[in-house]
């Protein structure tokens, strides 16, 4: 793989326009696809070293007569420090010493590429990383709006958790922060608005983990907490250099601690652990009962059930990868080499009983290669029997050229190829029902019913394509080519409001 491949390319072009389309969209689609991720690696005076340091840019696909694109990179000080020459450290560029990071983490603003994924906040649209300072933009010309952040009086942190998990029942955003300190915590928080928190839960914790994302169900958040740290004492100490996450250590002596905080009452019911493991994102969650049938869903008028509800265990579903070192495959010298072993991940179940005794039961749902799992809204926080992803091999030396449907309850899969082109990160979006335009309560049975989105790369054409997929049998129904190359970008949320 060249060194400017593309896919680890910088797309400097920002265009609005009509997109042609081959094939037949479905009359219900209406809605925005909007995808976050790099823009940009190289610009005038410096370049990053690593994928998660691009520079955000936004890409929309907008469904109605056909389809809408446009593309814009995030106003973001980052982005103007790089077109000053003047970007200096980011998630793994750059080096400074640890205490000149907790200096930063405190007393300045926080790091702002805001490349990792888009969510509505009650009616406004933000951009997120792993900081919590937010980016807002407009949807309909992605222009950037301006910085939020939280200063009120629940507590808050210096580190944020890139995804924020949606309670589809009340609409709710959830999700935790890191305070550094000699006793550092994990907050776990509720809003419906950006500057709006309920304060959910605080967890001490001696070394605060690298979680990328976490669980949540109808009653309860689970924070994996992997034994991927660091000791924020260290941040005190002469002489350690490097970016961010090179400060993180791996001990597996510690085990994975499945933290579950009941969201009603915010106690901490139960901490097992589980052998070392580490992984990024989550698929889903759910509770089931104590005679094995799932259950859920708030009681009448909304929100978590005081006491947690009727469940005796959860189900967990998350993509594990090999080792840490999946981190330092994403430097752009290995990718463009064509080592991608954070893309070598495997969905697996973990079922945390909730009774005087916790512990953690470990399977297997898929014995193939998988990155960047989703599943339909319509199943968030129930149980599911469908998940998406990107299809990859082991070991990983190129980006995946399939998207898989996966059944979790037999483990077969189907998948989507379109030639030799490069598949990412597949949304599943459903098909309205019963009068809910979002889709939301479709029963499980139904729960293939819609389309799943992906962006093709084709290297030989130069260019990307949307395509879309029927939901049931993984074929395409139609394609929309763009006029460039689309990077490799990270994670795309569906808004069926903004149709």
């Amino acid at each position: 793989m060249a060194d400017d491949a593309l896919g680890f390319h910088s797309l400097t072009d920002e265009v609005d326009t009509e997109l042609p389309v081959e094939g037949a969209l479905p009359e219900w689609l209406s809605g925005t696809l909007i995808r976050n991720g790099p823009g940009a690696f190289d610009f005038d005076g410096g370049a990053v070293d690593h994928w998660f340091d691009g520079l955000a840019m936004l890409h929309a696909f907008t469904f109605g007569d056909g389809v809408r694109y446009r593309n814009r990179f995030l106003g973001t000080d980052a982005y103007e420090a790089a077109e000053a020459g003047a970007f200096q450290a980011g998630f793994a560029t750059g080096g400074t010493s640890l205490l000149g990071r907790l200096r930063q983490l405190l007393f300045e603003e926080p790091y702002d590429n805001t490349n990792v994924v888009a969510e509505r906040v009650g009616d406004r649209y933000l951009a997120l990383t792993e900081t919590p300072r937010w980016v807002e933009f407009e949807p309909g010309s992605l222009a950037t709006v301006g910085h939020v952040r939280y200063d009120g009086d629940a507590p808050s942190g210096q580190l944020a958790c890139a995804h924020m998990q949606r309670d589809p029942e009340t609409d709710a955003l959830v999700n935790f922060e890191v305070e550094f300190g000699l006793s550092s915590r994990y907050h776990v928080y509720e809003m419906t608005a950006p500057t709006e928190r309920d304060h959910v839960a605080s967890i001490a914790t001696d070394s605060p983990a690298y979680m990328h994302s976490f669980a949540l169900t109808p009653n309860y958040v689970v924070l994996t907490e992997f034994p991927f740290v660091v000791n924020p004492m260290t941040f005190l100490r002469p002489g350690r250099q490097g970016p961010f996450i090179e400060n993180f250590e791996w001990e597996p002596e510690r085990g994975t601690r499945f933290v579950v905080v009941d969201r009603g009452s915010g106690e901490v019911v139960a901490e097992p652990r589980a052998e070392p493991f580490f992984g990024f994102h989550h698929v889903n969650a759910y509770e089931v009962g104590a005679g094995g049938d799932p259950v859920g869903g708030q009681p009448e008028g909304g929100g978590p059930s005081e006491g947690g509800g009727d469940a005796a265990e959860l189900v967990v579903d998350l993509e594990t990868v090999p080792s840490t070192d999946a981190i330092e495959s994403l430097y752009l010298e290995d990718l463009r080499g064509g080592t991608l072993e954070a893309l070598a991940g495997r969905p697996e179940r973990f079922r945390v009983t909730l009774d005087d005794d916790p512990s953690v039961e470990r399977r297997e749902l898929y014995d193939a290669g998988t990155a960047l799992p989703t599943v339909s809204p319509a199943r968030w926080c129930r149980e599911y029997r469908y998940l998406y992803a990107q299809g990859t091999e082991r070991p990983v030396t190129e980006w995946p050229r399939s998207v898989v449907k996966v059944d979790v309850e037999t483990g077969e899969a189907d998948a989507f190829r379109d030639g030799g082109a490069h598949l990412g990160e597949p949304i599943f979006v459903p098909r309205p029902g019963d009068g809910v335009r979002d889709g939301r309560h479709p029963p499980p049975e139904t729960e293939d019913d819609g389309v799943v989105l992906t962006v093709a790369l084709d290297r030989d054409a130069g260019r990307s394509a949307l395509l879309v997929l029927d939901g049931e049998t993984m074929t395409e129904r139609a394609r929309a080519p763009l006029p460039h190359a689309v990077p490799f970008d990270f994670h795309g949320r569906f808004f069926p409001e903004l149709g």
